[in-house]
């Protein structure tokens, strides 16, 4: 594995908006997947399997989603309705 590679980007799960702390919890998710995966070419063969199966794209969503709950916890985000 990238021992080298960056998990949180500037090392702070802090942001100016919810919108960010979506983007973040995306980018988060796609490092963590590069590091699990370094090698770019494998990563990238991959595609073709998650592209085409539902169930890998709502996997993958949930990802983000935990992610992002854990950026807005550490930003105080408040839900309204």
């Amino acid at each position: 594995m990238n021992e080298l590679l960056t998990l949180v980007p500037n090392n702070s799960l802090m942001t100016a908006t919810p919108e960010e702390g979506r983007h973040l919890a995306v980018k988060m998710v796609r490092l963590v997947i590069k590091f699990t995966q370094p090698d770019e070419k494998k990563r990238e063969s991959l595609r073709a399997v998650y592209a085409y199966d539902p169930m890998l794209l709502i996997a993958v969503s949930q990802i983000v989603a935990t992610e992002f709950a854990t950026i807005a916890a550490a930003n105080n985000y408040q839900h309204t309705d």
